[in-house]
């Protein structure tokens, strides 16, 4: 009798796994972003999801929110593409959106609420270049400062130790009194982006701020947040209020070409590598990965296009010299 109870609850055990796998195969887009995926990434990265939220209401949810994930298709993908690109949104923002769409579908495979191929694997994302190449002049980065000083003198600082060092605005929110060397006139970062640890020397400005500035105790933030006391979120408003003031972006529509406080780290390389300052140089000062990140400024070392020039007018000589060799021997010949 008890082997007879048993294999009816096994059986009823297998149903109900069988209903359960049933519900979740059958689970739409919407539904599961809403009640599974959405929760799960909002405790985790507040930002990213709050971005992937707003891209999936506005473009994934009316395009095919009501559908099953497992009868979404790669057909469904290139309509969402189009729809985006005849609004005229940008390669990156249809880039991003489909990349959410594959974080979806790789969260629901592992949750077992989807297998079998994922579509956005099968669709060409945009291609685009995404990198800021706008730097400040010396009267642009002038007139920036002057506003923000009188705007937010914190704020100014903060901007004036990206212009002068190349922080990000990251480790500025993350520079401890303790990183601070008065005494050596160094800023030692550790743990930076990129993983590496780098050295940067302190100009006469920036010695003279922090001089000024209350100190506190070695592990106190030399920026801590107003409110919190805590690690910063983000840059002060402040920040794009004086750069509208100083008109930096009138007309300028290309966010490749509209100055964001990211705009004087690419300032200070910029102005570096116009003075000469080798590549490998401006690259352990930026603490980039590799070179290659480094080579956007290439472009900007003196006299490399005159240099190039003038190597072709060298080769063009040379050869116009040998023909004229050439053409003597054959009279001589003669």
């Amino acid at each position: 009798m008890s082997d007879v109870r048993t294999k009816v609850e096994e059986e009823k055990q297998q149903e109900q796994a069988r209903q359960e796998q049933k519900e979740k195969d059958n689970i739409s887009l919407s539904t599961y972003f809403d009640e599974i995926y959405y929760p799960a990434i909002i405790q985790a990265k507040t930002k990213t999801a709050v971005t992937e939220e707003q891209l999936f209401r506005l473009w994934i949810k009316t395009t095919m929110g009501d559908k099953p994930l497992k009868e979404i298709s790669a057909f469904d993908l290139e309509r969402l593409k189009k729809e985006m690109t005849t609004a005229r949104k940008s390669p990156r923002t249809i880039e991003y959106t489909l990349t959410t769409l594959g974080q979806i579908f790789r969260h629901a495979e592992r949750l077992k609420y989807f297998h079998g191929d994922i579509p956005t694997t099968r669709v060409k994302k945009p291609k685009y270049d995404n990198k800021r190449v706008r730097f400040l002049s010396h009267a642009e980065a002038h007139a920036l400062l002057e506003i923000l000083q009188k705007k937010s003198p914190e704020t100014y600082e903060m901007a004036l130790l990206s212009l002068h060092c190349g922080l990000r605005a990251g480790e500025i929110f993350s520079l401890a009194w303790n990183d601070v060397d008065l005494d050596h006139g160094l800023i030692p970062l550790l743990d930076t982006k990129s993983s590496k640890t780098r050295t940067l020397s302190m100009t006469a400005d920036i010695q003279s701020f922090f001089v000024a500035k209350y100190q506190g105790e070695k592990q106190d933030l030399v920026f801590p947040d107003r409110k919190t006391g805590g690690t910063r979120k983000q840059i002060s408003k402040s920040f794009p209020r004086s750069v509208s003031e100083a008109g930096l972006n009138n007309g300028i529509e290309d966010r490749r070409q509209r100055v964001t406080f990211h705009t004087l780290r690419h300032t200070f390389a910029s102005w570096l590598v116009m003075e000469g300052i080798s590549l490998y140089e401006v690259k352990e000062l930026l603490g980039h990965a590799s070179l290659t990140m480094t080579e956007r400024y290439a472009h900007l070392a003196p006299g490399r296009n005159k240099k190039a020039a003038t190597t072709m007018e060298k080769v063009f000589n040379k050869k116009d010299e040998v023909e004229k060799i050439a053409r003597n021997n054959v009279v001589n010949m003669k």
